[in-house]
């Protein structure tokens, strides 16, 4: 009989009831009920569950392999699927279980074995009965050594800047696999980042870790954690960092002068190491950064809060810190304090530099360096001038109120140009006058030169540069003395108002203009000048400059070598009809790109340069006349010579490279 024959012998329906005979397992599921006429169907679902079953473990097999920890408790679950509920029971290899103190059977089924031992280990098979049937299923059970963590617990000490090795050291199972992680007060270190200071230096069997250049900031609680897959466990180490002082706090200025500040402070954490004492730093607007100071008492103990600064400025702002020092070092300072300003006083710094002449006719001018702001003393700074005739008793003076003043003009018709004066600057301020630096001599006004030069004559030197020549005016402190000549220049075609100017500084009578057009005609004219201007002009000279120099640079240049000798040879370089002839050649030559070249005139085409030949050389060839150096030939690269003779050419038809033909298989190169 089929499946499909029992199966309709066992399921009726009949008036819309459904009824199943010989129920079994496999029965279980939705049943779904379709009504339906002509208008339609409706549908309705119902559930069967079959609560009455033989034992099954198909969908809860016992694990393959279950793990423990030698000592440890391990719980082996037994879940088949039977109902009703039946009895459970276990073998051990080929004998039935026996339950002790140790191993029990739970009312689940399940079986616990605590304090687990090697003799443990074995197959455990689970077996399941009820009035429906009977099934089993086996696993394994493997025993492992446990995992023990050697290194004990401890609190290591260490100083700023040293490398310690935290160690974790295990004994374990051999057959386990270890896992290491570290934590740093309770936080999972991620080793490769935190500044790269975390490393592990262990290996496989060790997780031992090294902590390299320690900082403050890596004191506390290290914990090692190891974990097998059986069993785990952990080590803490407290690690102490000894260095310098925290910063100090609650920087306040007790009492303030003009010269003083008492500062008082709390001391910051002294990071296990006795604060032994404490340096004090300024800085002002004026100030580069923080600067030490001097105080009372001069060193400032480790027990010391307060401390007096001495020798500031009157009526400058200040800032102050505190850095505290032990025996590893200095800390970082603390925050600075709130700013403040020393009281005034009378200023006691006067002018530097002080100097004068110069200025217009019957004017005495004074000069000096201003007092810095730091060095007033207080608000409404100003300087007092007293100034004399030299020989005279009685001053005169001036009040100049602005601190950033640095002249004084004094103008009367009765000064005489040039005359002797004594002056001296002092200062003042609100609180009153301070001191006046030392008397100084210094010269009035004088007059500008009165007389122009003569004998002022010129010659052309080259196409670019004429040299002037001209007799001195006297020499002397009169009240019209001569501090040098200035020359103007113009050419033909200009205006003198357009005129170039050269000064000279001095008694010099002779000057070389320079940078002038070639085949033109200047003008020039020469006048003495001192502080008061410039005197008269000589008589205006014209002179023509030389024509300029070849344009043409040396071309078909040759070489070649013999011995110890590099002979050149070059084609006559012809000037153009407004060019100055060509009455000889440069010949320059170096060993290389940066060394100074050795220069060699010639009035003919060729040269013999007699120069070791295992080295290499680098010429060039410029011509040169009444107007001047022309043109530049290309540089031509003479290779080291290892045979006794050897010939070369430079090419120069194009510009944009440079051929070289050299008999014998040797190459010249040529640049631009």
């Amino acid at each position: 009989m089929s499946c499909t024959q029992l199966l309709k012998e066992r399921v009726q329906v009949v008036n819309g009831a459904l009824s199943i005979s010989h129920l079994a397992l496999v029965d279980a599921g939705i049943y779904q009920c379709v009504a339906g006429n002509i208008y339609g169907e409706v549908y309705s679902n119902a559930e069967l569950r079959v609560i009455a079953v033989a034992p099954d473990f198909g969908a809860n097999l016992l694990k393959p392999h279950t793990l423990v920890k030698e000592g440890g408790d391990v719980l082996i679950e037994c879940r088949p699927k039977m109902s009703p509920w039946g009895m459970i029971s276990w073998r051990k290899g080929n004998e039935a279980l026996r339950e002790s103190g140790r191993i029990t059977v739970l009312d689940s089924g399940n079986l616990r074995i605590s304090n687990a031992s090697k003799s443990d280990a074995g197959v455990y098979t689970c077996m399941a009965q009820n009035q429906f049937g009977v099934a089993s299923s086996s696993g394994t059970l493997m025993v492992k050594a446990a995992t023990f963590i050697t290194t004990a617990p401890s609190t290591l000490d260490v100083t700023v800047g040293e490398s310690i090795v935290l160690p974790c050291q295990v004994t374990h199972d051999p057959t386990l696999e270890l896992k290491f992680t570290w934590f740093f007060n309770e936080q999972l270190i991620h080793f490769g980042s935190h500044g790269g200071y975390f490393e592990k230096v262990g290996g496989h069997s060790s997780g031992d870790i090294m902590i390299r250049n320690i900082q403050m900031r890596h004191a506390g609680k290290y914990t090692c954690a190891v974990q097998t897959k059986v069993d785990s466990s952990s080590i803490a180490t407290d690690l102490i960092v000894r260095g310098p002082p925290g910063p100090p706090t609650s920087i306040h200025v007790e009492e303030l002068t003009d010269t003083t500040a008492t500062l008082s402070w709390k001391p910051g954490p002294d990071n296990h190491s006795p604060i032994t004492a404490y340096t004090i730093q300024a800085r002002t607007p004026f100030s580069l950064g923080w600067q030490a100071v001097t105080t009372v008492p001069e060193e400032v103990g480790g027990r010391r809060l307060t401390a007096t600064v001495i020798e500031l400025s009157p009526w400058v702002e200040y800032e102050f810190r505190v850095l505290a020092s032990n025996a590893l070092g200095t800390g970082e300072p603390s925050k600075p304090s709130k700013q403040v300003r020393t009281k005034e006083t009378l200023p006691k710094v006067t002018p530097a530099n002080v100097s004068g002449g110069g200025g217009s006719r019957s004017e005495l001018v004074i000069t000096w360096e201003p007092v810095p702001e730091e060095l007033q003393n207080g608000p409404g700074f100003g300087y007092v001038v007293a100034f004399r005739p030299y020989g005279a008793t009685g001053w005169m003076q001036a009040a100049v109120p602005s601190p950033d003043a640095s002249k004084y003009v004094f103008k009367n018709e009765s000064i005489q140009p040039f005359s002797k004066f004594q002056v001296k600057v002092g200062v003042y301020n609100n609180k009153g006058e301070g001191p006046f630096g030392p008397v100084v001599t210094i010269y009035s006004a004088e007059e500008e030169p009165g007389r122009a030069p003569t004998r002022v004559r010129a010659q052309s030197i080259s196409a670019s540069e004429v040299e002037v020549i001209w007799k001195a005016l006297p020499w002397s402190t009169s009240r019209r003395r001569v501090l040098g000549y200035e020359l103007r220049y113009w050419e033909k075609k200009e205006k003198e108002d357009t005129a170039s100017m050269l000064r000279t500084v001095g008694n010099r009578t002779t000057a070389i203009i320079q940078g002038l057009r070639g085949s033109s005609t200047y003008y020039i004219t020469v006048r003495a000048y001192n502080t008061a201007g410039t005197g008269p002009p000589s008589a205006a000279i014209n002179v023509t400059t030389k024509k300029p120099p070849p344009s043409q640079p040396p071309v078909k240049v040759m070489w070649n070598t013999s011995n110890s000798k590099i002979i050149l040879n070059w084609e006559q370089v012809k000037a153009l009809e407004n060019e100055s002839e060509v009455t000889g050649y440069k010949v320059l030559y170096k060993q290389n790109q940066h060394s100074r070249p050795r220069v060699m005139e010639t009035n003919t085409t060729s040269v013999e340069l007699s120069l070791p030949p295992d080295e290499e050389y680098i010429i060039q060839i410029k011509p040169f006349g009444e107007g001047g150096e022309g043109s530049s030939s290309r540089q031509i690269t003479i290779p080291r010579i290892t045979g006794p003779n050897a010939i070369g050419s430079a090419s120069s038809v194009s510009t944009l490279s440079a051929l070289s033909t050299i008999a014998l298989s040797l190459t010249a190169r040529t640049s631009l």
